[in-house]
């Protein structure tokens, strides 16, 4: 009986070695749990990005007013039935002289 008894604790403390210690263990599920998370993040943000490209070639494809407005916010191009102002901030030492 008590070598039976000595066989089944040396059996658990090997079980709970390998559990704690050995490959396939709980720091390695873990440490696979960890970059299974930052995948999924990393999948989530490039879908998303996937979306806005998509809507933004559809809506390229589709209508001329994205068009314009990358040609406006991008080359700084207008109309030509529009007139354009420029305003220029006074720098800091025009602003102090003026005082």
């Amino acid at each position: 009986m008590k070598v039976a008894i000595t066989i089944l604790v040396v059996l658990l403390l090997y079980l709970q070695f390998k559990l704690w210690v050995g490959d396939g263990g709980i720091p390695d599920v873990l440490h696979v749990q960890n970059e299974v998370d930052v995948a999924t993040i990393e999948k989530n943000k490039l879908q998303e990005r996937n979306k806005a490209l998509a809507a933004e070639v559809r809506d390229l494809k589709q209508g001329l007013s994205a068009i314009e407005e990358r040609a406006r916010n991008e080359l700084g191009m207008i109309r030509n039935d529009e007139t354009f102002y420029q305003i220029i901030k006074p720098s800091e030492k025009q602003s102090s002289a003026s005082e």
